[in-house]
């Protein structure tokens, strides 16, 4: 009993402390005409408004879409509040959320009766409403004067993953590096982006978006001869993002790379 006791105690004592250490990211809004978007913004550490940052918006799965401008720092976020990280990538990181009703990427979803999703990405198109907001609320980031404009980012899982390949094409020359993870997209989209240095993971047993999505668009990329790295889990289902944001290389290829 002791033993359970003391197991409660950690997890309640985990829990808070994580909670605490999500009060570092503030509360943040766009809204402008029809355009609406909540997000959570972690500012460096000394953080000097005469200076400026390097930028990295990074965009959730579907299971932390909402209204309460918390789930999605659900996956990643606790990355950048370590003292490390916060020490040697001094930059702003971005959590926005998108809608429960709406989706970041333009793609077409359908169910078969075994329950398997069957994702349809459009070729072109226009945003979704989520999209639309997102992309007026990284524009209008751009125009302040801490932002390092040679130094913005993006990355995202599942959902975040497709809606990062999205966001992408729809703003190609904004972007100096990529991540996505276990998203995909239409592969006639890639030229819209090929010139964006872009790193793609995905778990080889992942049955609810199929690795096949990264992987042809890693091949796709790769024939164009553009820089792209690829990294497939072999025993990782649909959470590779746990894999992905523990990568000691990741963070120093994003930020190496500028406009």
């Amino acid at each position: 009993m002791k033993k359970i006791f003391l197991a409660i105690c950690l997890l309640i004592t985990a829990n808070a402390l994580n909670a605490q250490d999500f009060k570092k990211y503030d509360w943040g809004s766009y809204v402008k005409g029809t355009d609406s978007i909540y997000y959570r913004i972690l500012f460096p550490e000394q953080f000097d408004p005469k200076q400026k940052y390097p930028v990295l918006f990074v965009l959730h799965g579907r299971g932390e879409s909402g209204s309460d401008n918390e789930k999605q720092l659900t996956h990643g976020a606790k990355l950048f509040l370590t003292a490390d990280v916060r020490k040697t990538f001094p930059a702003i990181v971005v959590f926005p959320q998108c809608a429960a009703n709406d989706y970041w990427a333009n793609v077409n979803i359908t169910t078969n009766d075994k329950g398997k999703r069957n994702f349809s990405f459009v070729e072109g198109g226009k945003p979704t409403k989520a999209m639309h907001a997102l992309q007026r609320m990284v524009k209008d980031f751009l125009k302040k004067p801490f932002v390092n404009k040679q130094q913005v980012y993006v990355g995202g899982l599942s959902m975040g993953g497709m809606g990062t390949y999205e966001l992408l094409r729809r703003q190609r020359r904004t972007f100096a590096a990529a991540f996505a993870i276990c998203g995909g997209d239409n592969t006639n989209n890639i030229k819209k982006y090929e010139t964006v240095p872009l790193w793609i993971f995905h778990g080889a047993k992942d049955d609810v978006v199929d690795p096949a999505y990264s992987i042809a668009i890693s091949e796709r990329l790769k024939m164009v001869g553009q820089e792209v790295k690829f990294t497939l889990y072999p025993n990782a289902n649909h959470n590779s993002w746990d894999s992905a944001f523990g990568e000691p290389g990741l963070l120093p290829w994003l930020f190496s790379h500028k406009k």
